[in-house]
């Protein structure tokens, strides 16, 4: 079946808007590339549909986007109405290369690209790697053997990547789908199974999961869904559709009574599955995903908890099936009590329009409030990262002394001074310690140097979080998934590390972070290291990955709210902070 008309969605809009971003760079267009790169993440970060808000208020209604301006807003208009924006088109046409598949390749920005582009003729990744292979990437001049052997890595990562998208790019669009289909009076229940609801960081297609009496009108409602390109497979009680953002979604109709056995086998992991039919067979009985059975009766299947219960265990939370552990403990009766969506109380890690940031820091405090949180850390960007417009120490002082003034208007959130300051390459930072002493949390973390040696990188992080100032380090391997390999340091020596100097580890939700990874956390639940989990906002519609991400990376790793600071109120959150850092504090207040 053919592509149906529809709205482009949000991630769609985005996309066009970062293309654009950067042919304008290619083109050597000053400060427009960033405005819409700005454009491009607060777009794709919102929740709501743009196109409906356009259809409601036109451009005024985008223009109060943040990050979004009158020119911006009219191009998006341009989009909708036409499915086409005429610049970028013109600017494809220009350079007709695959900008966005080149520039995922770590160290390949628009102004490498066009200088693969026009020197040798790249257009796209394949003919990236081959020139790579054939040494020809040293002839253009600032590359050499070194850029050739690093691009070929990167584009290995990418490779590996393909075909997958990231959790929190899909996830809204997941939860929209459900949400239509729970809506329907012939659905009695609906779920989304699979790796989204073990919530893994990367995701390979969608399944759903609806208990209904009237299956034929599920498979219509399902396949008629706005953001289905194409319909792929339908028939009685299965069907399969590719979306807009690539992925392939499949949909199962189920009776009601083996729902329950349906959403285990199909939230999976495949060796968890494998384990719990085992646990059946030593029981003489059956397990699929119709029910548990002994001979030809059911005996359990209509909810996960009855099944679980059963099989002799207890009901093993989704982000835990992997199996790595979670079915001896749920034998034994000793599986965690995983730090719960909706339990943070603060946020460690917001950046405001001091360095990167697109918004004010009352902006971001007044959005944390209307997430339910009650206390937000500003930690802008410092000196040497002068394309986020870094903080020195001057300007660090200024913004707290700002905040002190924003405090007493901003009831009910308490916003504490910050900064994330900078590691350099020897593991010293970018602000004196005198400074930082007067800040009331200091994060530090990795944005250079991202290839030394092991030995190198490991000894840079531990005399980083030695510093009696930095309370916690943040998305410590610096990992881009997808397109940045982590650094490479010794985990468990610096783990080690955080515990003999109090330092708090980080889980940044950031989608494409989500670092600390879960096998990280987990080894930090076990050595008894502290996590903090952060949005790392750069505008308020960021602010939610904390809890819909950062969380669900915690659970994966066996966390639990006693484990993570900033479920505390805030006077206990501090208490967790180096002893130094607290003493530099009391006396400041004294």
């Amino acid at each position: 079946m053919t592509a149906r008309k529809r709205a482009p969605s949000n991630a769609e809009i985005a996309r066009a808007l970062r293309e654009l971003s950067l042919l304008l760079e290619m083109d050597g267009v000053q400060f427009k590339p960033r405005a819409y790169e700005k454009a491009a993440l607060a777009i794709e970060s919102r929740a709501g549909s743009v196109a409906e808000l356009d259809e409601a208020g036109g451009w005024r209604a985008l223009d109060r986007v943040p990050g979004v301006g009158k020119g911006i807003a009219g191009k998006i208009e341009e989009l909708l109405a036409s499915g086409h924006i005429g610049e970028l088109d013109e600017l494809r046409a220009k350079y007709p290369i695959d900008l966005l598949a080149l520039t995922d390749v770590e160290g390949v920005g628009a102004k490498a690209a066009k200088a693969f582009y026009e020197s040798l003729g790249v257009r796209n990744l394949e003919e990236l790697e081959a020139a790579a292979r054939a040494g020809r990437l040293r002839e253009i001049p600032r590359f050499g053997a070194k850029s050739e052997a690093k691009i070929l890595q990167a584009l290995e990562i990418v490779r590996q990547s393909r075909g997958r998208v990231l959790l929190g790019s899909v996830l809204p669009l997941a939860r929209e789908i459900e949400s239509r289909l729970g809506a329907a009076k012939f659905v009695d229940s609906v779920a989304v199974a699979g790796s989204i609801r073990r919530r893994k960081e990367t995701i390979g297609d969608l399944d759903f999961l609806v208990a209904s009496s009237a299956p034929a009108r599920v498979m219509e409602l399902f396949v008629a869904q706005p953001d289905v390109t194409q319909v792929l497979a339908q028939g009685e009680t299965k069907a399969m559709v590719r979306l807009a953002n690539g992925l392939q979604a499949d949909l199962r109709v189920i009776p009601k009574e083996s729902f329950g056995a349906a959403l285990a086998y199909f939230t999976g992991s495949k060796a968890h599955n494998v384990s719990l039919r085992k646990i059946a067979q030593a029981k003489g009985l059956k397990l699929n995903e119709y029910g548990l059975f002994r001979g030809e009766r059911a005996i359990a299947g209509r909810t996960e908890k009855e099944l679980y219960a059963a099989l002799g265990l207890e009901l093993v939370p989704p982000e835990l099936r992997e199996d790595a552990g979670e079915i001896e403990a749920a034998l034994a009766g000793e599986l965690p009590e995983l730090v719960a969506y909706g339990s943070l109380r603060g946020d460690l890690q917001l950046q405001s329009h001091w360095s990167d940031g697109t918004s004010s820091i009352e902006e971001l405090a007044r959005a944390a409030r209307e997430l339910g949180l009650e206390y937000v850390a500003i930690t802008d960007h410092t000196r040497d990262l002068v394309l986020a417009r870094g903080c020195d120490e001057k300007r660090l002082l200024e913004q707290k002394a700002e905040i002190a003034r924003l405090q007493p208007r901003l009831r009910g959130i308490r916003v504490l001074s910050g900064a994330e300051v900078n590691i350099r390459e020897d593991g010293s930072l970018d602000i004196d310690d005198e400074t930082l002493a007067q800040l009331d949390v200091v994060g530090a973390s990795i944005h250079s140097y991202f290839h030394q040696s092991r030995a190198d990188a490991t000894r840079r992080v531990i005399r980083a979080i030695e510093n009696p100032n930095v309370d916690i380090l943040f998305h410590p391997t610096a990992r881009s998934i997808g397109k940045r390999a982590p650094v490479d340091f010794d985990v468990d020596a610096v783990i080690a590390a955080a515990a003999r100097t109090g330092t708090v580890l980080e889980i940044d939700a950031m989608p494409d972070r989500l670092d600390l990874r879960d096998q990280h956390v987990r080894k930090a639940v076990t050595a008894g290291v502290k996590l903090a989990i952060d949005s790392d906002a750069h505008q308020p519609s960021h602010l939610r990955f904390a809890d819909e991400l950062g969380v669900a990376v915690a659970r994966r790793g066996w966390a639990r709210a006693s484990d993570v600071i900033n479920t505390l109120p805030v006077a206990k959150f501090q208490a967790c902070l180096k002893d130094a850092r607290g003493r530099a504090r009391d006396r400041a207040r004294a």
